[in-house]
């Protein structure tokens, strides 16, 4: 259960990680929240292991390329994201999100070569139709549709994302991870960050320095969840930060769920567990 796990508390993370997004969004440009996320993670690394010398791990890599392949994928879904909860609601944003796991079962079975079969896929359908159904009466598409497209485009760099973790499982180092991936964005985001950067208050600091933990935190732990896991059992696993959506819109919003919510989360809830059968029972036959 340890993939699941890790994916389930990724979702947990990720959800206030936008919610914390959304709020900023109002005053910060997304190059300089998703830079100083960078420098955040950065800075706790180098403070960890100047007290505590190798903690986290070696810091080279034998696949440079694909570390910075993953960097410059998670600096797009980084901003495609924050640019598109700029501009629709967070439950708009998040339908087109939940298509993630269709992409990342289709990328593992083209990329990766993992075997998935239909029975997953019938039941990653079922929870896309509870998260729709919970979303529906919330829902208008009035906003501007170049806000569909980033969240449409940040959800295709989320899949990426998934595939190259898989690619990169072997290499288990939690320093060279965080080291790998915001170094890169760092140094890519810098000087558009100062063109168009905004001073924060104290407040708006501590605020965007928690966003940094909170996207190095979910992202460490779905590659974390990649490495004991395939894909057909961890994708539909990512239906359940509609759940988190829905305590978030409640606890900051003060937005209660609806009849059409509940039922959306029991199919949701329903669909996962059997999801979690399917692929169980797939890779039993698979060993037999």
């Amino acid at each position: 259960m340890r993939g699941p796990v890790y994916l389930v508390t990724a979702m947990a993370l990720f959800g206030l990680l936008d919610a914390n997004s959304k709020l900023l969004s109002a005053t910060y440009p997304a190059e300089q929240v998703v830079m100083v996320r960078c420098a955040a993670l950065l800075g706790v690394l180098f403070v960890v292991r100047a007290v505590l010398p190798g903690a986290g791990g070696t810091l080279s890599t034998a696949h440079p390329f694909l570390q910075v392949a993953r960097a410059g994928i998670m600096v797009g879904a980084g901003i495609g994201f924050f640019q598109a909860l700029r501009e629709i609601p967070l439950t708009e944003g998040y339908l087109v999100y939940f298509t993630a796991p269709f992409m990342t079962l289709g990328l593992a079975a083209l990329v990766l070569r993992e075997r998935t079969g239909r029975a997953v896929w019938a039941w990653c359908a079922v929870g896309f139709a509870g998260v729709a159904l919970a979303m529906w009466p919330g829902l208008h598409a009035e906003g501007p549709w170049g806000a569909y497209l980033w969240a449409f485009f940040a959800t295709a760099c989320y899949a990426g994302v998934l595939t190259i973790n898989r690619l990169l499982r072997q290499e288990t180092g939690v320093a060279q991870f965080i080291l790998w991936t915001s170094l890169p964005g760092l140094l890519a985001l810098a000087p558009f960050a100062a063109m168009t950067w905004v001073r924060p208050s104290a407040f708006d600091l501590a605020a965007l320095f928690v966003n940094g933990l909170l996207a190095g935190g979910a992202t460490l732990l779905l590659a974390i969840a990649f490495r004991h896991d395939s894909a057909a059992r961890l994708a539909p696993l990512e239906f359940s930060a509609m759940v988190f959506a829905v305590v978030l819109d409640l606890l900051i919003w003060n937005v209660r769920p609806t009849a059409w919510t509940m039922g959306g989360s029991v199919i949701v809830v329903f669909a996962l567990i059997m999801s979690q059968r399917a692929a169980a029972q797939g890779t039993s036959a698979g060993k037999t």
